[in-house]
Order: structure tokens, then C-alpha cells, then sequence
């Protein structure tokens, strides 16, 4: 006889990649806007992020349109955790969009037409509308049946009770496949919208709590509801200026929104679009939400994007722009004039300006810990120490960097925790920017197209170079 098998059953955990800041979940303020020393993933930086706590507070009253923010600082002093740290604090009802200055140079539509689509997408309206519900606990739902198969279509009645009144309501074919596709039966409280027809399922009525000896986990028990069935509810529909965009600028706007095949919207579009906002606003049925819009490497855009946004910014729809910058006084892409951060002077005036400061060995420390646990990577405290030291010596982002490869060696000894010597042998086989560097001078002439002699270059044109 054949061996049966059983079906084997797995569980399912839910698998998230590890971003650089996976770990960030706000600003890690408290309820007078003071920055706690650690928290939610943000280490130090206090006084950037007390300003972007302050930033955050206008967002939240409404009173930050045509605003820039920039924030500007060394390489690897958190200046994108902090931005994110900003949208993680919003919320899901204030809209984020976030892009990279290098983002915009696609060759599908212009640069101008890709920065209003992000300007756009930052831009929420909150639509508010007035439906027709009734409301109410199923007492009983009767389908009948024709005695003929195809003579006639079924029908049915449903009855519906609040704690003042109940009703018999007459079921066309359409309800009823409806009712049953929701599962709805006696002792559920249901809520119908008037005028499309869809049915919610609210719970189950308390009075009905002892039906079952068991029921699932996501049961849900609610009162009866009071008063009359029909009742007027508002109902409110959150959604950005792009959204409306893209639905109306073609047949099928809808699927281009989940392809992401949007192309250039035309002007006239938005304009009737604009409009009708406005004729919403004026009679309050939508309000405008301005949100954030977070470009990074904001010196790789050129003249004529930094031109857009001066213009963008004096709009009063615009979002809250906040950028993000490493450099110094730098070229203005597109022209031959410096300017520092690579942006020209009379937007940096439009700008408040946020300056994040190097991170001290304690920061690197308390960054390298989170960075740990956020990996899952047990670590001695004297393989700490010494990843602390290699961060001081070289850079956040390396030692970052040297986590991950550490418990790799750590694994391939058979070992639980990383230990010094796990740390010293990656650090041993990656090489940082320095000894990189290093290498390079020792071994220049043997490089192809080597057009500097090894002697021209020494330490001081090299170091000169890298900042």
C-alpha cells in the first residue's frame, strides 16, 4: 500500500527588505517639539531636528505653502533620515513625494513637466460629500426562489431594525447577490449607500454576541444603531492633484495610474482641473492639502529646473518644498557661475536652511547599535568598539556598510555574535576611501590611461580632490 502523505503546512512570515533608513520612524520629538537624545531610529542632529519639528507643526496648521526648507550638510550626517523622518511624522492623510535630483533627466518627458508631476503629487484634496445610508441590524434576509428554472428573476425582502423603528425593504436580483457575496445574515449590523448600492458590513450586533461558543478573531461586535434607518453621513475622499491628473487626461486614466505610464498631462488639463478645485473650495466641499516634496541631490538639477522652482513656490497651491544637499560652494549645473550649495542666490533666499553637524563618537555609537538590531546582527560590545573606531577613522556609511559583511564571516566560523576579530578581517578585505586612495598612489603607473604621474600627485592634492 502507497505511503500517504500528509499535507505539510508553512508559516508565512511577511519578508520587508532592509533599506538605509528602514530604521527611522519619525523625528523622535516630544510633545513640546524637544528632541529626545534616541528615538524612533534618530540619533543626535538636535538642533535639526528641533527646526524640522518646527517645520512639521506648520505643515500640520496649514500655514507652510511656498516655503522652501533646505537641508544642507557633510555626506553621512543624516540629512535624508531626517526628511524622512519628517514624512514618517505626517502620517498617511499629508501627501510625501520624493525624488532624486537626477531623477527628473528622463528622456519620456521634459524636466519641467517631471517636476510639476511631483509638485502635483505633493498637493492633497480632501473631498467632502454628502451620501444617503441606511443603517441598520439585519433581522431577517428572505430570498425567493422561482419554481421554474429562468421563468423570472429572484427576489427577496430584508428586514432592518434600529432601536426605534424596523422596516421590510423589497430585493431586486442585484441586492441579493450582493447580500450574499458579503455573507450577510441575521444579527449582522450592515450600513447601504443609497446610491451606488454597496454594502458594508459594520459587525455583529452585541445582542447576538452568544449565538456562537467561539468566533474568528476578526468578528467585530458593535450596538444596535439608534434613531431613524436613513441617515445623511459625510463621507470624506483623499486624493492628490496628480491622481486627478492622470484620471482625467485620458479614456483609461485609472490604469495608467498603477502602470505608471502617466506621460506629459497637457496644460489646458490641469487648468479645467484648477478650476473645478476651486469651484469645490469656494462652495466647501474640498479643502487643499499641501504636503511635502523632498528632492535629494538638489545641485544636480540645472538653470532652468531652478528657474521652475522659483516660479512653483510663489503658486499658492504649492507643497512644502524641502531639499537636500552635500555640496559646497559649487558650479550651478548649466551655467559657469559658483554659488554655495550649487543653487543660485535668489532661491537660496526663498530657502530656510538647516544645517546638520558631524556626528560625535557616542552618535556613531548609538547609530551603529540601531543600525544592529535593525539587521538582526548580535555584536560583542568590543566588536562595537572597534566598529565605532573604524567610523571615526573613515566614514558612518562604511562602517554601516561592515555590519552585515562581519556576520557573514561571523556565520562562516559557526559563531552566535560578531566578535573583534569578524570586524578586523572584512575591514581587512573592504577598503575604505583612504587606503583606497592610498593604494591608488602606490600603484598609479600601472593603471590604463593614467594621465597623472605618480609624483605629481601627493597627499594633499589627493585629500583636496576627495572634498
Amino acid at each position: 500500500m502507497a505511503e500517504l502523505k500528509l499535507s505539510e503546512s508553512k508559516d508565512l512570515t511577511r519578508i520587508e527588505r532592509i533599506g538605509a533608513h528602514s530604521h527611522i520612524r519619525g523625528l523622535g520629538l516630544d510633545s513640546t517639539l524637544e528632541p529626545r537624545l534616541t528615538s524612533e531610529g534618530l540619533v543626535g542632529q538636535l538642533p535639526a531636528r528641533k527646526a524640522a519639528g518646527v517645520i512639521l507643526q506648520m505643515i500640520k496648521d496649514g500655514k507652510i505653502a511656498g516655503r522652501g526648507v533646505l537641508i544642507a550638510g557633510q555626506p553621512g550626517t543624516g540629512k535624508t533620515a531626517i526628511a524622512m523622518g519628517l514624512a514618517k511624522s505626517l502620517g498617511h492623510e499629508t501627501p510625501f513625494a520624493m525624488l532624486s535630483g537626477s531623477e527628473i533627466f528622463s528622456l519620456e518627458m521634459s524636466k519641467t513637466e517631471a517636476l510639476m508631476q511631483a509638485f502635483r503629487r505633493a498637493i492633497g484634496v480632501r473631498i467632502k460629500e454628502e451620501a444617503e445610508v441606511i443603517e441598520g441590524e439585519v433581522v431577517e434576509v428572505q430570498v425567493d426562489r422561482p419554481a421554474v428554472a429562468g421563468a423570472a428573476s429572484k427576489t427577496g425582502k430584508l428586514t432592518l431594525k434600529t432601536t426605534d423603528m424596523e422596516t421590510v425593504y423589497d430585493l431586486g436580483t442585484k441586492m441579493i447577490e450582493a447580500l450574499s457575496k458579503e455573507k450577510v445574515q441575521s444579527g449582522d449590523v450592515i450600513a447601504i449607500d443609497k446610491a451606488s448600492g454597496k454594502i458594508t458590513k459594520l459587525g455583529r450586533s452585541f445582542s447576538r454576541s452568544r449565538d456562537y461558543d467561539a468566533v474568528g478573531p476578526h468578528t467585530k461586535f458593535v450596538q444596535c444603531p439608534d434613531g431613524e434607518l436613513q441617515k445623511r453621513k459625510e463621507v470624506v475622499h483623499c486624493v492628490t492633484l496628480h491622481e486627478i491628473d492622470v484620471i482625467n487626461s485620458r479614456t483609461q486614466g485609472f490604469l495608467a495610474l498603477f502602470t505608471g505610464d502617466t506621460g506629459e498631462i497637457r496644460a489646458e488639463v490641469r487648468e479645467q482641473i484648477d478650476t473645478k478645485v476651486a469651484e469645490w473650495r469656494e462652495e466647501g466641499k474640498a479643502e487643499i492639502v499641501p504636503g511635502v516634496l523632498f528632492i535629494d541631490e538638489v545641485h544636480m538639477l540645472d538653470i532652468e529646473c531652478f528657474s521652475f522652482l522659483n516660479r512653483a513656490l510663489e503658486n499658492e497651491m504649492s507643497p512644502i518644498l524641502v531639499v537636500a544637499t552635500n555640496r559646497g560652494h559649487t558650479r550651478i549645473r548649466g551655467t559657469n557661475y559658483k554659488s554655495p550649495h550649487g543653487i543660485p542666490i535668489d532661491l537660496l533666499d526663498r530657502l530656510l536652511i538647516i544645517a546638520t553637524q558631524p556626528y560625535s563618537e557616542e552618535d556613531i555609537r548609538k547609530i551603529l547599535e540601531i543600525r544592529c538590531q535593525e539587521e538582526d546582527v548580535e555584536m560583542t560590545e568590543d566588536a562595537k568598539v572597534l566598529l565605532t573606531k573604524i567610523a571615526v577613522e573613515t566614514s558612518l556609511r562604511y562602517s554601516i556598510n561592515l555590519i552585515n559583511s562581519s556576520a557573514l564571516a561571523c556565520l562562516k566560523r559557526k559563531a552566535k555574535s560578531v566578535e573583534m576579530e569578524d570586524v578586523s578581517r572584512v575591514y581587512q578585505l573592504f577598503l575604505d576611501v583612504k587606503r583606497s586612495t592610498q593604494y591608488l598612489m602606490e600603484y598609479q603607473n600601472q593603471y590604463m590611461f593614467n594621465d597623472v604621474s605618480g609624483g605629481d600627485l601627493n597627499e594633499d592634492d589627493n585629500t583636496a580632490m576627495l572634498s
